[in-house]
């Protein structure tokens, strides 16, 4: 991680007495795998600071949430493929108002309005409360740090400043590669880190790209109508788009001009 070892900041980052206690926090986690610090690192600590179930920080590209860096769990990965597809939910709304998305409770009414799809589909996978912060460096927003808990139930009181300043941590890590990816050294106990991500999920993200431009060739649309078509035929056929992505790619399944998002003329 270019300029940013296993337990320094530098000292003009280091004068709000709580950024020094979460790096401290940050440093002993990732010490403690012999790596330096990493955006996995950052939403372990977020998961302790919130006593909240996983954590995950999803890069933006095109406005949205497109792909993710890490997760803590499967639940997180699916809370961030379902924004992805349903093109609805906290992550998107954070990086429209660059403002933090506190939902305390997804069952409510107003969540049920606000995210008609990807409300009940996020309780559907274990999610009853989920909290989103945007990543944020002057007008650039480069992605989102998200959380939930699996009861419905409010942050703990003086979370949210820890998580403000932990989201500012991972901005700075999400922006300190040259490609502007997180980088990062291999885990040698759980994960190895590829281009900033674990493998499963840079091979979702290359899976879907390569099927969004199979798709362009093949029914001769724009990347983005392509992506759309794509997202349309997972929500309607009630799949992960990374197994939607897969069979296009592996060629067992083609999406025709004159088709219908489920299949059906």
């Amino acid at each position: 991680m270019a300029g940013l070892g296993t337990g320094t900041l530098p000292d003009d980052q280091m004068t709000d007495p709580r950024l020094a206690v979460l790096w401290g926090r940050l440093a002993v986690h990732a010490a403690a795998r012999g790596r330096s610090v990493s955006i996995a690192d950052v939403c372990a600590v977020a998961c302790a600071a919130g006593h909240l179930s996983g954590a995950w920080v999803a890069a933006a590209r095109g406005g949205g949430p497109e792909f993710v860096i890490s997760v803590t769990d499967p639940v997180c990965e699916r809370l961030a493929e379902l924004q992805l597809t349903l093109g609805e939910g906290p992550c998107h709304d954070v990086l429209a108002t660059a403002a933090p998305v506190l939902v305390a409770d997804l069952g409510e009414r107003d969540a049920g309005h606000r995210w008609p799809a990807f409300a009940p589909a996020a309780r559907g996978v274990g999610a009853g409360a989920l909290f989103a912060f945007p990543l944020i460096i002057g007008a650039i927003r480069c992605g989102v740090l998200a959380l939930y808990r699996r009861s419905p139930s409010p942050l703990p009181d003086g979370t949210f400043g820890d998580l403000l300043i932990l989201a500012d941590i991972a901005t700075i890590l999400l922006l300190s590669s040259p490609d502007g990816e997180a980088g990062g050294v291999p885990d040698s106990d759980d994960e190895l880190v590829f281009d900033g991500q674990a493998p499963d999920l840079a091979m979702h993200r290359a899976e879907v790209d390569q099927a969004t431009g199979m798709l362009m060739a093949q029914l001769r649309v724009p990347a983005a109508q392509a992506f759309v078509r794509l997202r349309a035929y997972a929500y309607a056929n009630d799949r992960r788009l990374g197994d939607v992505a897969g069979d296009i790619v592996a060629r067992r399944l083609r999406l025709d001009a004159d088709t219908a998002p489920d299949g059906d003329p």
